[in-house]
């Protein structure tokens, strides 16, 4: 199984493909399979990194908490151990955020920056959203951001049930079942860990950069859907806004999955924009 040792973590990571490098970080609670509508096309244009966060897939899954700031060094341990020295980087929802910490961290690191249906910090909505998500299943957040939830009980499939409809649009739920377990058989095949996935949840309230999206020189692109239930497109809007001279593209009746619910246009966005025809 290719892992590499990242500090005390093992990490797993797949490389597809050849040219310039490009390397793709995941969401909350999926591993590398999120992007198996993405890969294949991708690898036909450059050399394609995908890899497992910490707390899912077939990486490591310590006790947290953990921050943004620490995935993003995970993501850099990638890199150095697979010798990439520079990499287009595309983030998705929490990969995203790791992504903007990279940038901002490593700026060397990054040739062009996409970030896709995510956010530089959490709204108050976000927040009174996750307190009620908590709430029906029985956990609860402290005043400090600490996560609380009786793990014994806890139920992964429960978990996805309740994002399913914050992801997806209704239609595609209904007409596309088959295509939605395989990606939650992909996600929970190599173990579900509820601490990793509650301490995922933790860093993404945690994440802040608002105040230094100025300093990202990358060419970016900010992609959203306009029917994103998870993450508003307003999240986006602001992105564009501090990012120096970023790109704003909101995909028609784009669901915050989008990139697997309609991954022809999600790919052809990015392959546009990272080929600098866009």
């Amino acid at each position: 199984m290719p892992t590499v040792p990242v500090g005390s973590l093992e990490l797993f990571h797949e490389t597809h493909g050849s040219g310039t490098p490009l390397l793709l970080i995941m969401g909350l609670a999926v591993d590398s399979t999120g992007w198996a509508l993405q890969t294949p096309e991708f690898a036909e244009h450059y050399q394609t990194t995908v890899f497992d966060n910490r707390g899912v897939g077939r990486s490591s899954k310590p006790a947290g908490p953990y921050t943004i700031s620490e995935m993003a060094t995970d993501a850099i341990g990638v890199m150095d151990a697979l010798d990439i020295e520079r990499a287009h980087v595309v983030g998705i929802s929490m990969g995203g955020m790791i992504a903007q910490e990279l940038t901002l961290q490593h700026p060397e690191r990054v040739d062009r920056l996409v970030l896709a249906c995510t956010y530089a910090e959490p709204m108050a909505s976000m927040a009174r959203q996750q307190e009620e998500s908590l709430a029906q299943f029985g956990g609860s957040i402290n005043a400090t951001g600490t996560i609380a939830v009786d793990t014994s009980t806890f139920d992964p499939m429960t978990l996805f049930q309740h994002l399913m409809p914050l992801v997806f649009t209704p239609t595609f739920l209904a007409q596309e079942l088959p295509k939605l377990m395989q990606l939650m058989t992909g996600s929970l095949q190599w173990g579900f860990s509820v601490e990793g996935i509650l301490a995922q949840v933790q860093a993404c309230m945690g994440h802040r950069t608002t105040d230094r999206l100025h300093q990202i020189a990358a060419p970016t692109l900010v992609l959203t859907g306009d029917a994103d239930r998870l993450i508003a497109p307003e999240h986006s809007d602001v992105l564009a806004e501090k990012i120096p001279n970023a790109q704003l593209l909101k995909l028609e009746g784009g669901s915050h999955g989008f990139n697997f619910e309609t991954p022809d246009a999600f790919n052809h966005a990015v392959l546009n924009f990272l080929s600098g025809t866009s």
